[in-house]
């Protein structure tokens, strides 16, 4: 078996997310035979440095031996069974660890980011219809914005080439200014320039709270606006008028959450609790898909009733996955033995002091929130996002960027070495394509 073998099986029986299969033509798939830590192997002996975490999900690193060990074990006690009318201590474990985490508590589980954001939803509206506010149901969402692509989500979600194909199908939804610092006005703080969006927020819920559900938004860093950064005052005072106007705040840290953003969760850095957080991504180590969505004692009380109507009925067949649990179980076991987040730190200032050649280079706005980082080209060639991953792939990187924004997100156990690594042919890579 090699890479050209396996690549044309897919190319012939799978359909690949976010991809233009015809573009395959010309820019073949990549077989992966086996990970670890953060490289990733193929079938031909090469080997790629996973810089993006498989598309934000890796905490730990690839086929990580604690992880491993926890899913062995579990998988010779019980691998599943239907959570209606029945629960095991995987499920109770990781909601009991969950609640503590986030101040939150209820957890409602799915199978993915989307699908969390469907729930946190659905639970906003049929919490104020519960209570006798049925014209309570539209939805506040911030310029930029991704909360996933089924078609609820995709109507939260204000990114053209995922929306504009389905608007047809998709119910209208309100966008206010990003708190993205890039566009703040010459010489205007990222903090004056949040505080700006924020009162246009603001007024907005004044005019038109009585027919808001919710404020759905992604703390602190929009990810497909190109790791669009913001001052956490936003989320203070994005709170605040949420409080003022009896609307809800959805906190979507499906791809913040579990210490991307130097935090454990990134509403933590603004001190506040939203109404909802969505979870998924790192929740289990990126090794099993799992989504979670927990909210507030008093919109659970909304659905506690004896009337089957008033429930929240949402389902699938999968939800709380035993085997998904355990994983996600063993995730957080990692964070509370190893001190994560503060080795991360350290990890942090490794990573900008080895980004800093990246200054010489014709960039903009080189940006760091955690262990997220990001950086502009603003003259690209054409092709830019593609020619760039092709050749980071040629320089042993796994990094695709958004449009001219080339970001990186790695595994926290990157080491000294590998970090070295990514910055070095980091520079080498956009030295190639830019000139």
């Amino acid at each position: 078996m090699n890479n050209n073998d396996l690549a044309q099986r897919s190319r012939s029986f799978v359909w690949h997310p976010c991809t233009q299969m015809k573009g395959l033509e010309t820019l073949p798939l990549l077989a992966i035979r086996r990970a670890e830590g953060v490289w990733l192997h193929d079938h031909d002996g090469n080997r790629i440095l996973d810089a993006i975490s498989s598309w934000w999900v890796n905490l730990f690193g690839h086929c990580n031996p604690r992880i491993n060990a926890a899913l062995k074990a579990q998988l010779d006690t019980l691998e599943h069974v239907m959570l209606a009318g029945f629960t095991h201590e995987p499920v109770v474990a990781l909601s009991e660890k969950l609640a503590r985490l986030t101040g939150l508590g209820h957890a409602f589980y799915g199978s993915d980011g989307a699908s969390a954001t469907e729930i946190a939803l659905k639970m906003s509206f049929h919490y104020w219809r519960n209570n006798g506010h049925p014209h309570k149901n539209g939805f506040v969402n911030l310029h930029q914005s991704y909360h996933g692509e089924t078609l609820g989500a995709l109507a939260v979600t204000d990114i053209a080439i995922f929306k504009d194909t389905y608007a047809p199908l998709l119910r209208g939804g309100v966008q206010v200014p990003s708190p993205d610092w890039r566009l703040a006005k010459d010489g205007e703080s990222p903090q004056i320039y949040a505080r700006r969006c924020a009162q246009v927020l603001d007024d907005y819920l004044a005019a038109h709270h009585e027919e808001i559900a919710a404020v759905i938004l992604e703390p602190l860093v929009q990810g497909a606006a190109g790791m669009a950064m913001y001052h956490a005052d936003y989320l203070r005072l994005a709170r605040s008028s949420c409080d003022r106007y009896q609307v809800h705040l959805i906190a979507d840290e499906i791809a913040v959450g579990f210490g991307r953003t130097g935090t454990m969760f990134a509403c933590e850095q603004a001190n506040i609790t939203p109404d909802f957080i969505c979870l998924s991504k790192g929740l289990t180590g990126g090794y099993l898909p799992l989504s979670a969505v927990l909210t507030t004692d008093a919109v659970y009380a909304a659905f506690y009733d004896d009337a089957v109507t008033r429930a929240f009925l949402h389902s699938h067949s999968y939800t709380g996955n035993a085997l998904a649990c355990r994983a996600a179980l063993a995730t957080l076991e990692i964070f509370e033995q190893d001190k994560v987040l503060d080795a991360n730190r350290v990890k942090q200032s490794r990573m900008n002091a080895a980004l800093e050649p990246l200054r010489e280079l014709p960039i903009k706005h080189l940006r760091n929130t955690g262990m997220i980082w990001a950086f502009d080209v603003p003259d690209a060639p054409a092709g830019f996002p593609r020619r760039f991953y092709q050749e980071a792939l040629a320089h042993g990187l796994l990094l695709r960027p958004i449009g001219n924004t080339v970001y990186f997100m790695p595994p926290y156990v990157i080491s000294d070495e590998e970090i070295e690594i990514l910055a070095e042919q980091t520079v080498s890579v956009l030295k190639k394509v830019i000139t």
